[in-house]
C-alpha cells in the first residue's frame, strides 16, 4: 500500500464504515422529497417482490436508486458484515483478500462491509446492468477512502457473465432477481474465478433455497464450505420443513420508519448465507442456528454439528465457563467459541 494511502485511512480509521454509509446516504437523500423517497420504496418493493426478468434493471433512474439505498444499502451492509466477519473467522490469522469483485453490487453495500471487514486499500470491481446504481455507488464510495480502487462497470448479470481472477467475490440480494439458468451461470463464474465467494440472500424459505442451490454448485466447483455450516456435506434440514437464516441488527432510518410505520430505532434483518473457499480454512465445530433460550440454570442451543446433524444441547451452571459463554452466545455464533 502506498503511503498516502495508508494515512488516509488512517485518518478515517476512527469512524466506522457504517457511520460513514448512514452520512453519505443522508447527504444524497437530502435532495429528494420524502414523500417521493417513500413512495419509490414502496413501488420498488413491490417490484422486488414479484417476477424480474433478468434484462430488465429494477433500479431505473437516480430518485429510485436513491431512495432504494437510503432504505436498503444499510441492512444489506450489515446482513454481508455479519457473514464476512463469520468468513473470516475461520481463515488463517492476517489473511485479507487483495482483490475484491462484487457481482451485482448495485451501490456498492458489500465493497463497504469487506472495508469494515479487512483493512486496507485493494482493486475493488462492482458489476451491475443499472447505470444510475453504480453512478450512486461512485458517488458514495468518495466517502470511503478504501474504495479509491473501486471500478464501477456495468455488466449483465447472469448467462454470458465475465468474472475477473479474484481473491473474493461477493452477491449479495441478486439469486432472487435471477431465473434458474441465470443463478447457475452466476455462480459458475464465481467459483471459477475466485479464492472465495460469499453469497448471501434473504433469510426466507426461498432465499434459504437459493443459497442451498448455490452451496451445492460451489462445492460441485472445489470449493469448500467455511461458513455457516460445519461441513461441506448435505444440509441437514428436511427440505420444507425449516430453513436455515441468521438475524443482523441494523439502526433505522428516518425513511425506514416512514415507511414501515414503525417507531423502534432498530430493525432485524433476517438473511441466509454461504461462504467457499479454496484457503485452508477452519470451519466451526458447530454453528448456533437459533436464538439461544436463557432459563433458570440453563442454557439451551440449537446446533448444526460437523457430524452433519442438528441437535439441541443443554448447557447448565455445572459446565461453568461453558455455561457463561452459553449466556453471551448469540443467533449464528460458532459453538463451542474459541
Amino acid at each position: 500500500m502506498r503511503q498516502a494511502e495508508t494515512s488516509d485511512v488512517e485518518a478515517v480509521g476512527s469512524v466506522a464504515p457504517a457511520e460513514r454509509l448512514r452520512a453519505a446516504l443522508g447527504r444524497v437523500l437530502d435532495g429528494l422529497p420524502p414523500r417521493q423517497a417513500a413512495g419509490a420504496v414502496e413501488r420498488l418493493i413491490a417490484n422486488y417482490r414479484g417476477a424480474t426478468p433478468t434484462d430488465a434493471p429494477i433500479l431505473r433512474d437516480r430518485a429510485d436508486v436513491v431512495a432504494y439505498a437510503a432504505y436498503r444499502m444499510p441492512a444489506t451492509f450489515e446482513a454481508v458484515r455479519s457473514a464476512l466477519a463469520e468468513f473470516a473467522g475461520t481463515l488463517p490469522e492476517g489473511w485479507a483478500p487483495a482483490s475484491h469483485v462484487d457481482v451485482g453490487g448495485g451501490t456498492g453495500a458489500a465493497t463497504w462491509a469487506v472495508t469494515d471487514t479487512w483493512a486496507g486499500v485493494r482493486p475493488v470491481t462492482v458489476l451491475d446492468w443499472a447505470e444510475p446504481a453504480l453512478a450512486l455507488g461512485r458517488e458514495l464510495a468518495t466517502a470511503n477512502p478504501a474504495l479509491r480502487e473501486a471500478r464501477w462497470q456495468r455488466s449483465r448479470i447472469g448467462a454470458g457473465l465475465t468474472v475477473e481472477s479474484t481473491d473474493l467475490v461477493t452477491v449479495s440480494y441478486v439469486l432472487n432477481e435471477l431465473d434458474e439458468t441465470a443463478r447457475a451461470a452466476l455462480v459458475t463464474a464465481a467459483a471459477a474465478a475466485a479464492r472465495s465467494v460469499v453469497i448471501v440472500e434473504a433469510g426466507t424459505p426461498a432465499g434459504y433455497a437459493r443459497i442451498i442451490e448455490a452451496r451445492d454448485r460451489l462445492i460441485e466447483a472445489g470449493l469448500r464450505i467455511a461458513a455457516p455450516c460445519p461441513h461441506s456435506a448435505a444440509c441437514p434440514i428436511v427440505p420444507g420443513t425449516d430453513w436455515c437464516h441468521f438475524s443482523a441488527r441494523v439502526t433505522r432510518s428516518s425513511l425506514h420508519r416512514q415507511v414501515k410505520g414503525g417507531s423502534l430505532p432498530y430493525e432485524d434483518e433476517k438473511f441466509s448465507y454461504v461462504a467457499a473457499t479454496r484457503l485452508p480454512a477452519a470451519p466451526a465445530p458447530a454453528r448456533v442456528v437459533r436464538r439461544p433460550q436463557i432459563r433458570k440454570g440453563q442454557v439451551l442451543l440449537d446446533l448444526c454439528e460437523a457430524e452433519e446433524q442438528l441437535r439441541r444441547t443443554t448447557v447448565t451452571k455445572r459446565h461453568g465457563d461453558l455455561y457463561r459463554a452459553a449466556r453471551d452466545a448469540d443467533w449464528g455464533d460458532p459453538w463451542p467459541p474459541g
